[in-house]
């Protein structure tokens, strides 16, 4: 499974990359505005400089709802760097936009996907990932892990090239529980993958080990 960090912030990317098990990187528009960044100069460039800090896939969002909109969008985000994915979301003309990414080259992320329905659409449409929230989805109520279990079944099935990108992760626990579920990619915030070294366990031998070192200093 591929480790993506879910955030625009260059510090946070930079220390996740420097763990050496980065693989790719997921923005959105509420993320870059949370890092003060403004006016699709500004986003651009930003981009441009997470692609230069990570070798890997860099979802960049489109911010439109109109097919002709997000195409243009997305061919300016294409031309940036051969590592951005197109992040579309999960409506009608975002499936027409995905299929006509497709056809024309341009990788995709099909984002805000709440059901199985919703990922069959984004795989019939060619998308490179499909991104279903399980955080938000356990949040109304229902059981997001079990949404991976589902789509992974079904694109298994039916042979989708599509790969499930788990996201809205919100601890630790949720990483493991996609692992196993079948996600190809999960994405983070960066507190849930340094969350994945903790044990109470591991810190008590290793207190351990350091006390019993001194006695051969």
């Amino acid at each position: 499974m591929k480790f993506f960090i879910d955030t625009a912030n260059l510090d946070q990317i930079k220390e996740a990359n420097d763990l050496g098990i980065l693989d790719g990187v997921t923005t959105n528009p509420s993320l870059m505005a949370k890092e003060g960044i403004k006016g699709i100069d500004a986003v651009m460039q930003h981009y441009k400089t997470i692609c230069e800090l990570v070798d890997g896939d860099i979802s960049a969002e489109v911010v439109s709802t109109d097919f002709a909109t997000m195409i243009e969008e997305g061919k300016k985000f294409a031309a940036i760097h051969k590592n951005i994915v197109v992040k579309v979301p999960m409506i009608k003309d975002g499936i027409k936009a995905l299929k006509w990414f497709t056809d024309n080259g341009i990788r995709t992320n099909c984002t805000l996907v709440f059901s199985a329905g919703q990922a069959i659409l984004a795989a019939k449409a060619g998308a490179t990932y499909v991104s279903p929230f399980i955080g938000r989805i356990d949040d109304s109520g229902w059981d997001g892990i079990e949404l991976i279990h589902q789509i992974r079944q079904i694109y298994s099935v039916q042979g989708f090239n599509t790969e499930i990108l788990a996201a809205s992760i919100r601890y630790p626990n949720h990483i493991i529980k996609c692992a196993e579920a079948g996600a190809d990619v999960c994405t983070c915030p960066l507190s849930s993958i340094l969350g994945l070294l903790k044990h109470p366990l591991t810190d008590i031998g290793l207190a351990q080990f350091l006390e019993d070192a001194k006695k051969f200093a």
